[in-house]
């Protein structure tokens, strides 16, 4: 049985979102099926019972003020530092840790959960958090299985010919293993990890959590927006 989860306090659930965005401006605030991007990753942490804390890291105070009306703690604002293209999710989640340490303590893990994967669940939060707890693991990271066979790959070279990355190039797809992708949703590793460690997945003692290809949208351009709008309203119907 794993040590994780054996502290008194439940973990914390970060939820960093910056107020600027180039390829999808406001992108955080936007409204999705009836309620701000981010809100659906509110509700989710909230939903899933999971956290002693849900907490929103931002620069900016409209998404702030969205974010406490919907449940969520802002114990401050991003400084203007953390706040510019060249900050590092890393450099962003070291400041608000050693800010939970300093005037909360008694945590020993987090999640972190990005406001644009709006499809994921409580429920999945509840599992991936299930399996970090019941291994001795360092981090559990969401993955959702690669689209495309990888032995289809091909890197293009500098006359625009194409040149295959592996041999076995022509396999048919149900010839072919399972390959895993990271899709963004949840992050789970301990605080020591981040602050001593520098890295939110362990390279050799990590587990992944597998999500389908329908929860596992990552918003990063209007693109998605329009697919992620397309599946709240129209997919889940089909599903009921």
């Amino acid at each position: 049985m794993s040590s994780h989860g054996t502290n008194l306090k439940k973990p914390l659930a970060i939820i960093p979102a910056r107020g600027g965005s180039k390829r999808l401006p406001r992108k955080n605030v936007l409204p999705l099926a009836g309620k701000p991007l981010i809100v659906w990753t509110i509700e989710a942490a909230l939903e899933s019972g999971v956290f002693d804390r849900v907490v929103v890291n931002t620069d900016d105070q409209e998404i702030a003020d969205i974010a406490i009306h919907y449940g969520a703690e802002v114990p401050y604002l991003r400084p203007g530092e953390l706040a510019t293209d060249t900050a590092t999710t890393l450099d962003v989640l070291k400041h608000q840790l050693q800010y939970a340490v300093s005037e909360w303590g008694g945590y020993d893990d987090f999640v972190l959960l990005q406001p644009t994967s709006p499809l994921r669940t409580g429920q999945d939060i509840r599992n991936a958090w299930a399996l970090y707890s019941q291994h001795e693991v360092e981090s559990v990271v969401a993955v959702t299985e690669v689209e495309h066979p990888i032995q289809w790959t091909y890197k293009a070279n500098d006359d625009q010919t194409l040149s295959p990355l592996f041999d076995d190039n022509l396999k048919r797809s149900q010839d072919c293993e399972q390959h895993f992708r990271l899709n963004g949703a949840i992050y789970i590793t301990s605080i020591d990890s981040v602050l001593a460690r520098h890295t939110l997945i362990h390279p050799s003692s990590n587990m992944g959590y597998q999500m389908p290809a329908n929860r596992s949208l990552d918003i990063d351009e209007e693109f998605d927006f329009v697919i992620a709008q397309s599946i709240l309203t129209h997919y889940a119907k089909l599903t009921d």
